[in-house]
């Protein structure tokens, strides 16, 4: 009997780095689905409209971005016109996320999802000057997407799956991050690309490079080569620089699912 509880053993192990490297597989894969589908479909498509595509495109990459999102679903519209407010007021006291008039990202982040819920919700109309251009809608998703049965229903899918192969409970500190996947994003780049980092471009904010996170941010992190030129797809300037969502981007411009536009064509 006793022979076989080394094989038993050896079986056990096997079975916990199994159920490790599956999380650890999940997690990545959540965070640069989502990661991908904010920086390509809510940045620059729905805000800069760097691309262009078909309408049968736009709703399927619109469809994932909230089904990658899942709980931390952001409505295209109230990201776009957000944005663009960052964009025009960019760290100034009328910047929606500038770190430079916040104690700590978390107190940002508060006033962030103040000024997002107001028009999402349409308590407040923004300027005119931030909706002239295009921004897709799809109310349906939104409402669907945006609703709190639904936000909770990807929280315990979450959930279940980590009961189903987490190989312990500590694995479960990973959760928060899952649920709130997008806003985390959002205040890394905010919080981070405006504070950490080296300038490639002397532009009137305080927008920054950080490498190797912009590489990891899939270009994200590349925020003053971005606020240097807003229109362009490519994030990435210098040789060490690399933007992998614009990578992708060429991909599927060959492949004639988005067509990238001219830059003398794109706004904002």
């Amino acid at each position: 009997m006793h022979l076989y509880l080394p094989a038993f053993g050896q079986l056990l192990l096997f079975i916990i780095e199994l159920f490790m490297l599956v999380i650890l597989i999940f997690f990545f894969a959540h965070w640069f689905l989502s990661l991908f589908v904010h920086t390509f479909f809510l940045h620059r498509y729905a805000s800069h409209q760097m691309y262009t595509t078909s309408k049968t495109g736009e709703r399927m990459f619109y469809f994932l971005t909230w089904f990658m999102q899942g709980s931390s679903f952001l409505v295209p519209r109230a990201y776009a016109i957000m944005h663009r407010m960052h964009h025009t007021f960019s760290d100034t006291e009328q910047d929606p996320h500038s770190p430079h008039f916040f104690k700590d990202i978390v107190d940002m982040m508060k006033h962030t999802y103040v000024i997002y819920d107001n028009f999402n919700t349409n308590q407040v109309q923004p300027d005119p000057q931030f909706t002239k251009e295009f921004i897709p809608v799809w109310d349906s998703l939104d409402r669907f997407g945006n609703n709190v049965i639904t936000r909770v229903s990807f929280g315990l899918a979450y959930t279940a799956f980590y009961v189903a192969f987490a190989p312990s409970y500590w694995w479960f500190l990973l959760l928060p991050i899952h649920f709130f996947m997008g806003p985390i994003h959002g205040a890394i780049v905010n919080w981070c690309g405006h504070k950490y980092g080296y300038r490639n471009y002397n532009c009137p904010d305080h927008s920054v490079n950080t490498t190797p996170w912009g590489v990891l941010m899939m270009g994200e992190l590349f925020q003053n080569n971005h606020h240097k030129d807003g229109t362009n797809p490519n994030f990435a300037r210098k040789w060490f620089e690399f933007d992998l969502t614009f990578q992708v981007m060429k991909i599927m411009h060959v492949l004639r699912i988005i067509r990238l536009k001219p830059i003398a064509e794109r706004g904002h």
